[in-house]
C-alpha cells in the first residue's frame, strides 16, 4: 500500500514528507475535486501547497508519489467456498498522475511481463481472501516501470465501471455471476451462457 499520513499542522506535514521522501503528493482532506492538491519536490513546495490546503481543510494528506508508475486493475471473483477467479486485468495507457477518467484503458494489459502479471494476479487473490470478500472486487495497482515494486492503490469490493469494461472485454457476465454468488451459488457450478 502506498505510504500515506495525515497532518494537522505545517510541522507535522514536514515531518511526514521527510519520512516518506520527496516527491510527495499533498491533498487537502475532506475537499472535493482535488482542491488544494499538488506534487511537492521539496520542503519549499510542500509549504506552499500546505498553506493553500489548510485554507480549505483542517488536515492535509501526504502521500508517496507514484506519478509515472503503470496503473493497472484486476477484476476478481470469490465464492463462499473460497474458489477464486481472476476475470480480467486492465491497463491504463497513461501512467499514474493522469486521472483515470481521462485515460484510455485496454484489456488485457499490454506492457506487463509474465512475472509482473502473475505477481499482481497472486496478490489480487490474496487481497480478496484477506478481506473475506464474497462476490466481485476491483483491485487497482501502481507498478514501478523499472522494477517489480508495486503498490495497492484501491480495493473496491463491488461492481464498478471497470467491471462493465471487463465483462465486455471477456464476455464474462460479472454482475450476473456476482448476484448468483450472493444467492449462495459457487463459481464451479456457474456456467457462462455467453461462452459455453
Amino acid at each position: 500500500v502506498a505510504e500515506s499520513a495525515c497532518a494537522g499542522t505545517m510541522e507535522e506535514a514536514r515531518i511526514i514528507a521527510k519520512r516518506i521522501g520527496y516527491p510527495v503528493l499533498v491533498r487537502a482532506a475532506f475537499a472535493l475535486g482535488g482542491l488544494g492538491s499538488g506534487f511537492a519536490q521539496n520542503e519549499t513546495e510542500l509549504d506552499a501547497l500546505c498553506t493553500k490546503a489548510f485554507v480549505n481543510s483542517p488536515q492535509v494528506i501526504i502521500d508517496e508519489c507514484l506519478r509515472g508508475w503503470k496503473e493497472l486493475e484486476y477484476e476478481v471473483m470469490r465464492d463462499s467456498r473460497d474458489n477464486c477467479l481472476v476475470v480480467c486485468n486492465m491497463e491504463n495507457i497513461d501512467p499514474m498522475g493522469i486521472h483515470t477518467g481521462e485515460s484510455i484503458v485496454v484489456a488485457p494489459s499490454q506492457t506487463l511481463t509474465n512475472d509482473e502479471y502473475n505477481q499482481l494476479r497472486d496478490t489480487a487473490i490474496k487481497v480478496i481472501r484477506h478481506f473475506g470478500i464474497v462476490g466481485e472486487a476491483n483491485i487497482q495497482y501502481a507498478l514501478d516501470p523499472y522494477s517489480k515494486t508495486y503498490r495497492i492503490v484501491e480495493v473496491n469490493p463491488r461492481l464498478s465501471r471497470s467491471s462493465a469494461l471487463a465483462s465486455k472485454a471477456t464476455g464474462y457476465p460479472l454482475a450476473y455471476i456476482a448476484a448468483k454468488i450472493a444467492l449462495g451459488h459457487d463459481l464451479v457450478s456457474l456456467r457462462n451462457q455467453v461462452t459455453r
